[in-house]
């Protein structure tokens, strides 16, 4: 079994050695004299472990310097536990890295039985956290790319397991993007006809003088340009599971036709005179309320209840928050192909914060968007094109009679500095200049936007 990793940051060449023969045996070890190599060897081994001087150059009097670097290594990996030393018997700074993300302190002079304690607590807390993200991966992906540990997600992976069992109508009812189609083939693949054609139709996509051909086939000559016998989308589902998607949006002629198919399961193409049998599984979606829909005279009550049989819900993304972040980095491992990212602290902030108005659909764009653009392996809110406001953005903004001039400001700055850090390659002093502000002015600004460099 490989030893856990660890990164040593101190400037002080004595203190280093001594950790270094201290915790050799036990550990596969990684020594930085300053944030620069640390930051380095964090974005190539990825420890578990990781002891940080707060007193480091170019400041190493103060903590500054440690806390930055302390930020900049969570950025990189959220998981990794950091314990902070500090030489200072005020406590208050390490207090202050505990509550940024550090794991644990201690103080100097160092005390090598209670380090080697408080390492070892540490790395058996992020196997544990490792073990667990490992079970979650298996247990929620059960149903094809479906994720979800909420309860709202249970209660629907329960109610597939128990229809694709039975053969009975399904309709399946949530806003759009949450994830309708991928229930619906859930319940195919999960039952009895896997083995059979999953044959997905969007009634609201294709022009009405179309659908019924395009549903029950036609004959040869039986319109304009039906060059030849042409099997519709029930036809090809035969054995298997037809998928009417928007089923709100079915025309009421059309509606007729398919209560008289799902009444007997006989068809007859457009154009023929045949009529004949097919075993054929029917499942429809909808984000519409049908039940308004019959009162307005715009669906028929009879197919309603033909297609109603089992009725399952599916929640959107905000009813479901708890799942917001396993399904970002279910996305996450499914579009970082060449190269694993991770989500920094802020961009995990922004992703709970912002209220997903697109549901799972506009997750995974967003998503999918942060992967092709982000330049390092840490993707931020900027990324995500949630930028530093999500919070804002999702309860929609601030009132038009508020500070929306004040808004447009800081929102025109917050570009201004991401555009200059990105051109310099994240290199502060350079970004700066090219900005007409001080170091410290840009600190102070990066601090107040919280952007991530």
């Amino acid at each position: 079994m490989p030893k856990p990793k660890i990164l040593v940051i101190d400037d002080d060449e004595p203190i280093r050695t001594q950790m270094k023969w201290a915790l050799i045996q036990d550990y596969d070890l990684f020594l930085a004299k300053d944030g620069v190599e640390a930051v380095q060897i964090m974005k190539k081994e990825l420890p578990a472990l990781v002891t940080l001087d707060l007193g480091l150059p170019p400041t190493p009097e103060d903590t500054a310097e440690g806390i930055r670097v302390l930020e900049q290594l969570l950025d990189i990996d959220p998981s990794t536990k950091v314990i902070v030393v500090t030489g200072n018997p005020d406590k208050s700074a390490a207090l202050k890295a505990i509550s940024l993300g550090a794991h644990d302190f201690f103080t100097k002079p160092i005390d090598l039985p209670e380090l080697k304690a408080i390492l070892k607590r540490a790395s058996y807390v992020h196997s544990l956290e490792k073990e667990c993200q490992n079970l979650q991966k298996q247990v929620h992906q059960q149903f094809s790319d479906m994720v979800g540990s909420s309860g709202r997600m249970q209660e629907v992976f329960s109610t597939i397991k128990k229809v694709s069992t039975t053969d009975v109508p399904v309709l399946i009812t949530g806003e759009s993007g949450t994830g309708k189609e991928l229930v619906a083939r859930a319940i195919h693949s999960t039952g009895a006809r896997c083995a059979r054609a999953f044959v997905p139709i969007n009634c609201g996509a294709i022009p009405e003088n179309l659908l019924e051909s395009e549903l029950f086939g036609h004959e040869k000559g039986s319109f304009t340009g039906a060059h030849a016998q042409r099997k519709g989308k029930i036809e090809l589902a035969a054995g298997g599971t037809l998928f009417l998607d928007e089923i709100g949006e079915m025309p009421l002629q059309l509606q007729v036709k398919l209560l008289r198919f799902l009444q007997d399961f006989k068809i007859e193409r457009v154009g023929g005179r045949e009529t004949f049998e097919l075993d054929v599984r029917v499942i429809a979606a909808t984000n519409k309320d049908l039940k308004k829909l019959i009162e307005e005279g715009r669906f028929r009550e009879d197919l309603y209840y033909r297609l109603a049989v089992v009725t399952l819900d599916v929640p959107a993304l905000r009813e479901r928050s708890s799942d917001t972040l396993l399904l970002a980095r279910f996305f996450l491992q499914k579009f970082s192909t060449n190269a694993q990212k991770k989500l920094s602290p802020r961009a995990i902030e922004a992703i709970n914060a912002y209220n997903w108005p697109g549901n799972v659909r506009e997750l995974e764009n967003k998503i999918r968007r942060a992967v092709t653009l982000a330049e390092e392996h840490i993707i931020t809110p900027f990324d995500l094109g949630l930028g530093t406001d999500a919070d804002a953005s999702a309860e929609g903004g601030q009132d038009a009679q508020g500070l929306n001039l004040k808004k447009a400001v800081e929102d025109l700055e917050v570009r201004l500095i991401q555009a200059a850090i990105l051109k310099n390659d994240r290199n502060i002093s350079k970004a700066a200049e090219d900005l007409g502000l001080s170091r410290p002015t840009l600190y102070s600004l990066l601090k107040k936007y919280a952007i991530t460099i």
